[in-house]
């Protein structure tokens, strides 16, 4: 019998929801039914493919409000928690419309002429899918659904941190019956997520680092496919010649949003020196301007920190920094209010590389900013990290800013902006160092990790070939 897992309430720290994970039996179990119906699913025409994904969208919008709810309880933030219900809508209808092209696959003539290329796309048949607790719904779904139309079948273990969302979902997909022979949750802990691994042909991984390398150490072990999407301490570039009022609302924006849990987040800002005074100014006035949603989650813009470990990080690398010489402008501390943990967006100065704030990922509201004395000084700093997820540069033209970026080791590099990569997914991009590994999970590529590419040699012309004994 598997051990029940209580689950924190962020906003009152109240344990007051409870999950059973499923038994390794039960996990066996659920796989061999998904792979069995996957067969069938497979051979499904797209156009049914995209018609059972429309009539699931449908079942999402019936299901709303619920889901909507459930995920407010989960993160503790509302607004945010729409923005992700709309994201997914929107990431259904894009999916149906790329598709049908994306699948089709022209034969080719080889060099030799009486031998044409003719190709076969074959799904995985299981892919399991591990996701965090940030954005549960949307970072549950952003590879489910390619994967899906693609005809594979998939599992899905969220975080045990927020798995509420699951029971309201589960009855959407419940309500079409093909979906739901081919798709499913599981909760469950680390432990759950590594009998998954056991069991699936391809893995999809969004967390931190140091999970992401056992996940992919363990998908190695089984020679299956292993796609992750890890960590971040994305930087931003604010050049001389930058507009500042721009900059500072976009930079506040891009490190603040969802409490600073999300993989878009600017983690460290480099600005040129003789912009660094009115630049802080303007940011820590921006910056005091946010308020908690307390006691109301209807008011404000900064909800509480989701998990209770990541308070603990939160606190350590501030003190860390003060105790390092760096200066709290505004923000600088981890309260308890009503028993939930609240970081008010921070302003750190006076800082280096010597401190966690600067170099380890901090995932909170934090904005720590270091003046830089040349455009080549801000890309060393830039550079220096085991990260390489997005990054940001600021500058009075779109070349000027381009041409830094195009020095900068990450992987989604937003242009006098900050975090579009967090509301774009039309683009490509793959991540660099630690920050991840495999294709992009991004973009009309994407759905080609869920393939394998079959090629038949086609003799098309009934003689000796000349090479033949």
């Amino acid at each position: 019998m598997s051990e029940t897992i209580g689950v924190r309430n962020p906003r009152t720290g109240i344990i007051d929801y409870w999950i059973t994970p499923p038994s390794p039996q039960k996990i066996a179990e659920t796989c061999q039914n998904l792979r069995q119906a996957q067969k069938d699913w497979q051979q499904t025409e797209v156009e049914q493919k995209i018609a059972t994904l429309q009539q699931w969208k449908q079942a999402l919008l019936s299901h709303k409000t619920a889901l909507i709810n459930t995920l407010a309880v989960d993160t503790s933030r509302l607004s945010e928690s729409r923005l992700e219900f709309d994201a997914v809508i929107s990431s259904l209808d894009r999916w149906c419309r790329w598709v049908p092209q994306l699948l089709s696959v022209p034969h080719e003539n080889s060099n030799i002429s009486f031998v044409q290329l003719q190709y076969q796309l074959v799904p995985y048949s299981l892919v399991g899918i591990i996701s965090p607790w940030n954005s549960p719904l949307l970072l549950s779904l952003i590879d489910t659904i390619p994967a899906l139309l693609a005809g594979c079948a998939v599992i899905i273990k969220p975080s045990e941190i927020a798995p509420r969302f699951i029971q309201p979902l589960m009855q959407t997909i419940q309500t079409v019956p093909q979906l739901n022979q081919i798709l499913t949750y599981i909760v469950g802990d680390g432990n759950t997520g590594k009998q998954l691994i056991d069991r699936v042909d391809l893995v999809c991984f969004t967390g931190g680092v140091s999970t992401g390398k056992k996940v992919a150490e363990a998908a190695a072990k089984r020679f299956i496919p292993a796609f992750l999407e890890l960590g971040g301490k994305d930087p931003a570039i604010v050049l001389e010649s930058a507009n500042l009022d721009l900059a500072t609302s976009a930079l506040l924006w891009g490190s603040v949003v969802n409490t600073g849990h999300a993989c878009l987040s600017i983690e460290r800002i480099y600005v040129a020196e003789s912009i660094f005074t009115p630049f802080v100014d303007q940011l820590v006035q921006k910056a005091k301007n946010l308020s908690l949603t307390y006691p109301d989650i209807e008011t404000g813009e900064i909800g509480p920190i989701i998990a209770e470990r990541q308070a603990k990080i939160i606190r350590e690398h501030l003190q860390d920094a003060v105790d390092k010489g760096a200066i709290i402008c505004c923000g600088g501390t981890v309260e308890n209010l009503g028993g939930g943990y609240w970081c008010r967006p921070t302003v750190l100065t006076q800082v280096n590389h010597s401190m966690k704030v600067m170099t380890e990922e901090t995932f909170g509201p934090i904005m720590p900013v270091m003046a830089v004395s040349s455009p080549a000084e801000a890309i060393q700093l830039a550079n220096e990290t085991e990260y390489g997820l997005s990054a940001a540069v600021f500058a009075g033209s779109d070349t000027e800013a381009i041409a830094i970026a195009h020095q900068i080791n990450a992987g989604g590099i937003s242009i006098n902006d900050a975090g579009l990569t967090g509301l774009i997914h039309q683009g490509e991009k793959n991540s660099f160092k630690s920050s991840g590994l495999g294709g992009s999970r991004m973009g009309k590529a994407s759905l080609r990790r869920f393939f394998r590419k079959k090629l038949m040699l086609v003799k098309t012309e009934e003689k000796p070939n000349p090479w033949w004994y």
